[in-house]
């Protein structure tokens, strides 16, 4: 009976009601937003690196060698020598080993220099594994991969020559111009830090800060080496001379009759170069840091206890999982700030609900001495008030639900690819029916104000309304 005249009395204010309405919806969707994808951030942000095990890099503290190796941020302050990688690629229960070698720049975006296991075995989220938009992994030891931020900002293409530069800032005053790379693919957005790096291979960042190669060396000191008589220096440069020709001349015809056969050959090696017979080729001395896949995830404590007390070298072995969740509690706060300002949103909704039904007490004077007349007691106006408060707030609940729900669904891909925000699961979870029932009794709590007067006026009002 109350139910329906409140339906009654909310249909007779329509304007208003609807405009109350549309501020219960704005901010209900607001905090179901903010509630839903706060959990949903958290788990997407435990999951920036997924499939890796253990990452393992020099004594530098869990949540920095997390921030370089992951996030490029800050910098490693040793490195792996090559020994230490050779024993954890042979360890049993190592499935797979990807090393990263970070100390370069390309216009303010980090270098990374790796192989192709990276892109094989790195994942993100809920264990999504990259993908390229265009092109394809390294083919050669000049190659290289951009991801989705640095192909938009920078207005790269594949085929496109890039040039590294020492040191991570945005200007650089030395650049390895001698050593460009060469754009093979370019990564989807995964919206993580994988999209702001550029990716080259292991030789090809070894190359870039190598000396000029020991045979080149020799050669230039074979012919500079002589003493300081000029007759020897002329000797010498003669017989050079008369030898260089003799052997010219022998060879010349061997030369152009094998041309081609060699250049033949040479493309194809240099086509079927892949990242193994980089990583085989290169041996760097030391890397940054070393992603680990194990054969079984339950060998994982036990792995980083011997790779934390290994005798050959000072190591430290993190779990990724643990050092996200361990970041992520100092972010605390910003989750709780976000979750405040929608609280306040809806408190700010709920007072003007019960401003409308304030200014309407002195419109509804007949009507509440008519209900008086034919029966209802305080008591019933009062409830009655409740009622229509409650309902506005149910209707406003329930469009709240099928709006957030829409825009999850529409937005997901967006999210996931401009944010990396994996979004799973149902918004009918047990944190929206909290947040549901705390509305509901917020909005009963604050409809006792106008409620209240509601029951004085039923107490002083006649027919006659005065």
């Amino acid at each position: 009976m109350i139910t329906q005249i409140a339906i009654a009395s909310l249909r007779h204010r329509l304007g208003s009601v609807l405009l109350t309405l549309f501020t219960i919806v704005i901010s209900v969707s607001l905090l179901l937003s903010v509630e839903y994808v706060r959990g949903q951030v958290r788990d997407s942000f435990t999951r920036t690196v997924s499939g890796v095990d253990i990452i393992v890099g020099a004594p530098t503290g869990q949540l920095n060698l997390l921030l370089y190796s992951v996030f490029r941020l800050g910098n490693p302050t040793n490195g792996v020598n090559w020994n230490d990688v050779a024993w954890l690629q042979t360890h049993p229960q190592v499935d797979w080993l990807v090393p990263l070698s970070l100390g370069d720049a390309h216009k303010g975006f980090r270098v990374v220099g790796t192989t192709n296991g990276y892109f094989e075995h790195f994942k993100y989220g809920d264990k999504q594994p990259l993908s390229f938009a265009s092109g394809g992994h390294f083919v050669a030891d000049t190659s290289a991969v951009i991801g989705a931020e640095v192909a938009t900002e920078l207005g790269y293409a594949v085929s496109d020559e890039i040039v590294v530069s020492h040191g991570l800032g945005d200007i650089s005053f030395q650049h390895h111009d001698a050593h460009p790379f060469t754009i093979t693919g370019i990564l989807a957005p995964t919206g993580t830090p994988a999209d702001k790096a550029v990716y080259v291979t292991l030789h090809g960042i070894e190359s870039v800060h190598a000396s000029p190669s020991p045979g080149r060396t020799l050669r230039r000191t074979a012919i500079t080496k002589p003493g300081n008589d000029d007759s020897t220096q002329a000797s010498q440069d003669d017989a050079h001379d008369t030898h260089r020709h003799e052997d010219d001349e022998q060879h010349h015809d061997h030369d152009d009759s094998h041309e081609h056969e060699l250049h033949e050959e040479s493309h194809t090696e240099h086509d079927n170069d892949s990242a193994t017979s980089t990583l085989s080729e290169a041996q760097p001395e030391s890397v940054s840091a070393l992603l680990l896949g194990l054969k079984s995830r339950v060998a994982a404590l036990q792995l980083q206890h011997q790779i934390n007390n290994y005798d050959g070298a000072a190591l430290l072995a993190i779990l990724p999982g643990v050092a996200l969740k361990e970041l992520w509690g100092l972010m605390g706060n910003v989750e709780k700030l976000l979750l405040g300002i929608s609280v306040l949103i809806l408190l700010s909704s709920l007072i003007g609900l019960i401003t409308l039904l304030l200014a309407t007490m002195r419109e509804r004077r007949q009507e509440i001495a008519v209900l008086r007349a034919i029966g209802a007691g305080p008591a019933t106006i009062l409830w009655l008030v409740q009622a229509e408060a409650l309902l506005i707030s149910a209707v406003g609940c329930v469009f709240s639900i099928a709006l957030v729900s829409a825009g999850l669904s529409l937005f997901s891909e967006w999210l996931n690819a401009s944010y990396g925000l994996i979004v799973t699961g149902s918004l009918f979870t047990q944190a929206t029916g909290i947040v549901i029932v705390c509305v509901m009794a917020a909005t009963w709590l604050c409809s006792f104000i106008p409620a209240i007067a509601a029951y004085r006026t039923a107490l002083h009002t006649g027919l006659s309304g005065r």
